[in-house]
């Protein structure tokens, strides 16, 4: 039997304790590591993604560009196979368009089940 995780802690898409999604770059909303959320996270920054190249030029050309270093806000700019936490409404948008990143269940907040489905994201997922 699986022990499900305490139901105080931040759970992942499988219902289990969430897991970091990067340090290096450090990612999440609250910039943890991890893919946590709160009632501040409007974008629902709730999806862990590794990137792609092709992922990066679409989020450019749709007006959110990651891959520029922005130092002054703390922002080194992502490369292909970096991990993120990405709006979950971002990643839709990617995987409607063809060019949705790889997607780390175990790493992906359970709130991303509020924009996403569980069987578009499997499609994608690097940890099953």
């Amino acid at each position: 039997m699986i022990a499900r995780a305490d139901p105080n802690e931040s759970l992942n898409v499988l219902g289990e304790a969430l897991q970091t999604c990067s340090t290096n770059p450090m990612t999440g909303f609250l910039r943890d590591g991890c893919c946590n959320t709160n009632d501040q996270d409007h974008g629902s920054h709730t999806v862990c993604v590794e990137m792609t190249a092709e992922f990066l030029e679409f989020s450019k050309l749709a007006g959110n560009d990651l891959s520029t270093p922005m130092p002054e806000y703390g922002f080194p700019g992502l490369e292909p196979g970096d991990r993120w936490c990405l709006c979950a409404a971002r990643w839709q948008e990617a995987y409607e368009n063809n060019a949705a990143p790889r997607v780390v269940l175990e790493s992906t907040h359970q709130r991303a089940l509020e924009i996403v489905s569980l069987e578009a994201i499997r499609e994608f997922a690097v940890d099953q």
